[in-house]
């Protein structure tokens, strides 16, 4: 039987042997693609719940056009609009600026969650450039969404073929959130082209 758990700041309601996908990002703005991609790894994945983590700021992008965080948090909040999709702060509730800092936090404070990070495939493509890219690879199960366009780039990019042994398949996908890492996942079906730069304005500001 499952155990709620109590929460530190920032972290979600969760409990015991629940099965968490962690999608970060700065979500400036957040946009249909991002609940598309949570619905759609939910499912796949067979995830009790998504926590959306929207960042401070992604340490490997531009961020003079970044959006208040209490903006895009809420933002966030209309767009995910679902009953198992959560939107935290977490990030800024802890300190920290990098994944690996944040998954290792996750890991001590809910050492009995499952947790998945799921990222898509234009991700793959520069996780090689990420802090400690090994390390979240070794501690927690990933799974790899489709892009369109990204796919093939994903695929072939420095972190993929380093973790190529560790890939299972599609099939297998359903069981990834109880493997342990690093297992990684690359799931096909779900073609979307929005991105949050392209539904910013020159200025920064959102389009609506």
């Amino acid at each position: 039987m499952h155990q709620p758990s109590v929460s530190a700041p920032g972290i979600p309601f969760h409990s015991d042997g629940m099965r968490i996908g962690l999608l970060g990002g700065s979500f400036n703005p957040p946009h249909a693609a991002h609940r598309a991609i949570s619905l759609f790894a939910m499912k796949r994945l067979q995830l009790d719940r998504v926590w959306w983590l929207v960042s401070p700021g992604n340490p490997l992008k531009d961020p003079r056009n970044l959006h208040d965080l209490a903006e895009r948090a809420a933002a966030a909040r209309a767009m995910a609009d679902h009953p198992r999709i959560d939107v935290t702060c977490l990030e800024t509730a802890i300190g920290t600026r990098y994944t690996v800092d944040t998954i290792s936090y996750l890991r001590r404070r809910c050492s009995k969650a499952h947790f998945v990070w799921i990222m898509g495939a234009d991700n793959l493509a520069q996780f090689h450039k990420w802090e400690n890219w090994q390390r979240i690879a070794s501690e927690v199960p990933m799974a790899v969404v489709d892009r369109s366009q990204q796919g093939l780039r994903g695929l072939a990019s420095t972190a993929a073929q380093a973790l190529a042994r560790y890939r299972i398949p599609e099939r297998d996908a359903g069981s990834l959130a109880d493997l342990q890492p690093p297992a990684w996942v690359f799931l096909t079906g779900l073609k979307l082209s929005l991105s949050s730069t392209r539904l910013r304005n020159e200025d920064g500001s959102w389009k609506t």
